[in-house]
Parts: C-alpha cells; structure tokens; sequence
C-alpha cells in the first residue's frame, strides 16, 4: 500500500472554487480520492484563523474527516490589504513528509509551489499530485507535477 501526505492551500481551494464555480469543494469526496488504497501518513489543512463560528464548525468537519487543521491569524493591515499566508508552513511540512512519503498530495493552484514540487521529486523520488481548479492553476505547478488532477463537479458541494 502507498503512502500518502496530503496537504490543502484552504483559502486557495475555497476562491479559486468560488470564482469558477460557484461553489465549495467536497473535502469529503477529495479525501475518499485520495485516500483509496493507500496508507495516510499525513494530511493537514492550512487555514486562517477569523474566529467566527461558521469557521469553526468548516474546521471542525475537516478535523473529523480526518485533516490536522493548522491555523494563522487573520491580519488585516492598516493599508486594507490582508494577511494569512500559509506557503511557508506547507513547504516545511511538505519537506518534512516527503521522506516519509511515496506520494505527496497538494491542493493548490498556488504558482508558488512548483520550485517546491521538483524539489521533491528530485530529493525524495516521490510522486505528487496537484489538485487545482484548471483555469486558475498556474502552468509552472501544473508543470512540475507528476500528475495534476482538474477540480470539476465530481469535487464540488452541490
């Protein structure tokens, strides 16, 4: 059985998502996909931290499926701009998983990420495999993927 670490850009997936389709991603049917068959070695969910209730009971459904929901505060600059950046926290633990790892699974769309990709493709022999919405994935992540996986219907609430 291979083993897997999974690791999900949740404000990635939930915009990119909203803006192509209008709706919210299936963190249940994402799971059962890319959890057949293969042993879970990690799976952790990159959010940012609002403190509203609604929030809360999102984090706890991801907790319950079955993802470490790791958070940040929201930082709201005095500019208007905004803050809650995971890229960082995802790369170590990507680097820290990939030893351990035959596959590591990433749902982002994040451009940021590619260098990340072939690095461990490269150091560790694993697989990856990106899951982003097409049109709003960048084509260097795409790229230095081994596999990359469109979000359509089949991964959508609704």
């Amino acid at each position: 059985m291979q083993k897997v670490s999974i690791f999900v850009d949740v404000q990635n997936i939930y915009y990119t998502t909203k803006q192509t389709f209008n709706a919210n991603f299936d963190y249940n049917k994402f799971w059962e996909k890319v959890t057949n068959q293969r042993q879970v070695i990690g799976a952790f969910a990159y959010a940012t931290d609002r403190g509203d209730a609604k929030q809360i009971q999102f984090q706890n459904i991801l907790r319950a499926i079955g993802f470490e929901v790791k958070l940040k505060p929201f930082i709201n600059r005095s500019d208007g701009s905004s803050k809650g950046d995971w890229d960082v926290g995802i790369t170590i633990d990507i680097m820290e998983y990939a030893s351990k790892s035959d596959i590591i699974v990433l749902a982002s769309g994040d451009g940021d990420f590619d260098i990340l990709m072939d690095r461990v493709k490269t150091l560790y022999n694993s697989e990856t495999e990106i899951y982003g919405v097409a049109n709003l994935t960048a084509i260097s992540l795409k790229n230095s993927t081994s596999n990359f996986f469109p979000i359509g219907k089949e991964l959508l609430l609704g």
